[in-house]
């Protein structure tokens, strides 16, 4: 069985993607047909006995989480030496006093999970989340309405995000809702509009990340722009495949060594 990727498969899509994209967003390096495809490596650094912990967003999402649950989530995000502790807007600041002095980054979600909102209250939220401590956002593409291939709403609200704050956004895709094809051009959107990390799944929307998803938007966002492999990633086996698949943070609300399975939840 040969588990190699169709590269020229997935650059197809790319390629289709930048041509229904031509003159109906901004233009930016990554539209244009001669941009260099990103490298479907491992981050630099990477060892597969590495814990992955290091590349991970550790995430409590869950609206039921309790002040104790929260600042354990924190405190295990802090030990590790995990890359971030992921959080709702509510509890963000609590979050980042609990983090202050370490390398392990608070950040916050805003338009989660849906992505629904208008422009002007994703913006309020993420200034909001910045203010209270977040060192980076997460923002949830508005992909109902890239659905609806209204690529110039994406666009502007993927933007009045990034142009509201001075701290990397991540743009979440939901593959889970979107084709392909659609893929491709959310995470062109999200790199034209300047997101630093284009991001697969929020974990609420059903299905997760996949190797396959992560190669597509590392090969259209390419290599100055990161990918988070974020839903479903339970345990390092897991974490390590995205990484190889190009992914260069990892999103979860636990990782459990090896391949032992913990309990589910955000």
């Amino acid at each position: 069985m040969n588990d190699m990727p169709d590269i020229a498969a997935l650059d197809a899509l790319v390629a289709a993607a930048r041509r229904t994209l031509a003159g109906r967003i901004p233009d930016h390096p990554r539209l244009a047909p001669g941009a260099v495809p990103g490298t479907i490596e491992p981050p630099p650094g990477y060892r597969a006995d590495a814990d992955p912990l290091f590349w991970t967003d550790l995430t409590l999402l869950k609206p039921e989480a309790t002040g104790a649950e929260i600042d354990a989530r924190a405190d295990r995000a802090r030990a590790a030496h995990a890359a971030a502790a992921c959080v709702n807007p509510g509890v963000v600041d609590r979050v980042a006093a609990r983090l202050a002095g370490s390398t392990t980054r608070p950040i916050c979600v805003v338009g989660f999970p849906f992505g629904a909102g208008r422009a002007e209250s994703l913006a309020r939220a993420a200034a909001d989340a910045v203010a209270a401590g977040a060192r980076e956002i997460d923002m949830v593409l508005a992909y109902g309405r890239l659905r609806d291939d209204d690529v110039g709403h994406v666009f502007a609200h993927v933007r009045a995000c990034v142009e509201a704050v001075k701290v990397p956004v991540k743009v979440i895709l939901e593959p889970a809702a979107l084709s392909d094809a659609q893929i491709a051009r959310g995470a062109l959107i999200a790199a034209a509009a300047g997101a630093a990390f284009v991001k697969t799944s929020t974990g609420f929307g059903g299905g997760g990340a996949s190797a396959h998803h992560v190669m597509l938007i590392r090969r259209a966002v390419g290599d100055a722009i990161g990918v988070k492999a974020s839903g479903g990633i339970r345990d390092a086996a897991s974490a390590h495949a995205m990484l190889r698949a190009g992914a260069n943070r990892i999103g979860a609300s636990r990782i459990a060594p090896g391949g032992a399975q913990p309990t589910r939840g955000y």
